[in-house]
């Protein structure tokens, strides 16, 4: 089968004397092996995008994490240096991207600073420095210059039963990673919360009666998705959801066709 294709969202840095729109290698290996779908680089250009064009293209979305926060003035916060480093570019992007696919029923997985521009984008607000928090878990990467340490499985989520995500991994807990100091705090209101943490940290929502797969996720599943079964479930799912979106536009065919 010919793979499908996804958009996905993109950082704008400047380094090596160029401004660069780039997103990190996971997603993409993720993309390829856990969902089955070929992952393309949208650039951060604002309105300069026909995002209909775009999604009449495409057949899915995904919006990954990133260093960068989104702007609080876009949710009725206070910019500070110590909440950035922020991305104008990408927010200008990724916020009307994400209204239009769930306007047009195409399959949305966002990951991370993903579920903070899901919840931004459809209504809702961030808590920032949630470590600070009275009752709240350190929900931080451990302090460590290894990789595999930082993005360590090793937090519990409880799956809200009857979720869209229930059906992925079934009722009741599962162990991810966290690597996160913001988080959903009001919901937009076309949400629905799917998980959340021990101590009542959002770490998954859902658009509600959405017309295809759309989920945001506060965890790193494409971090470990060659080896953890929950990883490998949530990008087999918007593969899942992808393929059948293609299909139903006759977006899927055989190489032969």
């Amino acid at each position: 089968m010919i793979q499908p294709l996804v958009a996905v969202s993109t950082d704008v840095r400047q380094f090596e004397n160029y401004r660069w729109h780039a997103a990190p290698q996971q997603y993409l290996e993720a993309a390829v092996a856990g969902a089955g779908v070929l992952p393309v680089l949208l650039p951060s250009f604002g309105d300069r995008l026909d995002l209909d064009e775009l999604l009449s293209a495409v057949d899915g979305v995904m919006i990954t994490g990133s260093k960068s926060n989104v702007h609080p003035s876009l949710y009725g916060g206070d910019a500070s240096e110590a909440n950035g480093p922020y991305d104008p570019d990408r927010d200008a992007t990724t916020l009307p991207l994400i209204r239009k696919a769930v306007e047009r029923g195409v399959p949305l997985l966002a990951i991370c600073r993903g579920i903070q521009e899901m919840n931004v984008a459809l209504g809702g607000t961030l808590a920032t420095e949630i470590q600070d928090r009275e009752g709240s878990l350190d929900h931080r990467a451990p302090a460590s210059e290894n990789q595999d340490e930082r993005f360590a499985i090793r937090q519990s989520v409880s799956i809200k039963p009857g979720s869209c995500l229930a059906g992925v991994f079934g009722a009741g807990d599962i162990m991810v990673n966290s690597v996160h100091r913001q988080a959903v705090d009001r919901l937009g209101p076309a949400l629905q919360v799917e998980a959340v943490a021990e101590d009542g940290t959002v770490e998954a929502v859902s658009v509600r009666d959405a017309r295809a797969f759309a989920v945001g996720v506060q965890w790193h599943p494409e971090y470990w998705v060659q080896s953890d079964n929950a990883s490998q479930r949530v990008f087999k799912a918007f593969g899942d959801a992808v393929r059948a979106h293609a299909a139903a536009k006759g977006g899927v065919r055989t190489a032969a066709e």
